[in-house]
Order: C-alpha cells, then sequence, then structure tokens
C-alpha cells in the first residue's frame, strides 16, 4: 500500500459540508470525485432501513446519506482497510453514529437493503464488476434502488445494457460532464417512482 500522506478535503453539497480525512492509496483521495459528486446532488432523497455505500472509499458518500437520513443505517463497505479506517473516522467526527464501516464479508448474511449507492470500481475490470454488482444487487429488497454512477469512457452505458440483459430495470436519471447516473431496480412497476 502506498505511504500514508493523508489531506483533508471538503464535500460541498447545497445541504450539507463536510470536511473529510482522505489518504493516498484510497480512491479520490485528494479530491471529492466528479461522479460521487454528481451522484449526491442528483440522487434521490435517501430511503429509511439500511443503506449500502458499495465501495465507501473515505466514506463521503456514506455520511452524506447519514446525515440525510439520520433514521436510516448506513453500511459503508470497501474491500481496502485504510479506506474503512477513515471512513469510520470521518463518520465518527460528523457525529454520524449510524455508519457501519466494516469489510464485505462482514455485513450479516440477513441483511437486505432498501437502496445502494455506488460509484463502482470498474477499473477492477468487466468481469470482477459484474460479480461485485451480482452478488450486491441481489441484497435489495424487493422494492430496493441501487444508484450507481460511472463514466461514458468507462463503460456506463455498457454497463447499463449488461444490467438489462441480466434482468434488472435500468434508467438512466442524470448525464453531466460525461459521467451516468443509473438508478437500477427489479420492479419494473417502480420505475415510474424513481423521481419520487
Amino acid at each position: 500500500m502506498a505511504a500514508s500522506r493523508p489531506v483533508t478535503v471538503r464535500l460541498d453539497l447545497p445541504d450539507l459540508t463536510l470536511d473529510l480525512r482522505t489518504d493516498r492509496g484510497v480512491f479520490a483521495h485528494g479530491a471529492v470525485d466528479p461522479g460521487t459528486k454528481l451522484l449526491l446532488l442528483e440522487g434521490p432523497a435517501p430511503a429509511g432501513g439500511d443503506l449500502l455505500d458499495l465501495g465507501c472509499g473515505y466514506g463521503p458518500i456514506a455520511l452524506a446519506l447519514a446525515r440525510r437520513a439520520p433514521a436510516a443505517r448506513v453500511w459503508a463497505v470497501d474491500v481496502n482497510q485504510r479506506a474503512r479506517a477513515l471512513a469510520a473516522a470521518n463518520a465518527e467526527a460528523a457525529g454520524a453514529r449510524n455508519v457501519t464501516t466494516c469489510a464485505p464479508d462482514d455485513v450479516p448474511a440477513q441483511i437486505r437493503f432498501a437502496q445502494i449507492w455506488s460509484n463502482p470500481p470498474v477499473r477492477v475490470g468487466k468481469a470482477a464488476l459484474h460479480a461485485l454488482l451480482l452478488r450486491w444487487l441481489g441484497r435489495l429488497t424487493p422494492d430496493g434502488w441501487a444508484h450507481l454512477v460511472v463514466h461514458k469512457h468507462l463503460g456506463s452505458d455498457s454497463l447499463a445494457r449488461w444490467l438489462q440483459a441480466e434482468g434488472w430495470v435500468v434508467r438512466r436519471r442524470a448525464s453531466r460532464r460525461g459521467y451516468r447516473l443509473l438508478d437500477v431496480t427489479r420492479a419494473a412497476d417502480r420505475v415510474r417512482e424513481a423521481g419520487t
């Protein structure tokens, strides 16, 4: 892992501002990734219940969800140990007691998610990304939603087609600066409600 060189970045949204500690060896360690910011600006209001930030990094999505939905339980999940430590420290500093930070295998098997939020790790390769998404999308509640942000040049459109071929309903919520914000659900009749 890269030598530690911690910095603080600011997540500035219309309804909240968070100063977050980050470090080398963690995704987007020098600034809040523009895809993550689009997800948090254009995504729907977070639901109650259990929410998942898949690939949480240092925690910008998890903390925004926790602040916006204080009654929800937010699972901040990442394979990167340094990322998890940063997300946990940032949650503590922000007073976000409804954030649980853990490795993927530490999420109890019975947990089902009302929403999954992710700027997924597309650079792991298509096969690994598809396996990751199938694993976690299968843990959505029957009427649950996933909200994914992926850059066009990193395969957002082909990912949407693949998800549809796998039986998921995919709707493009927003597109800006090459990023696509995709809403994914298994329930076709819920697509009309995605904007609410």
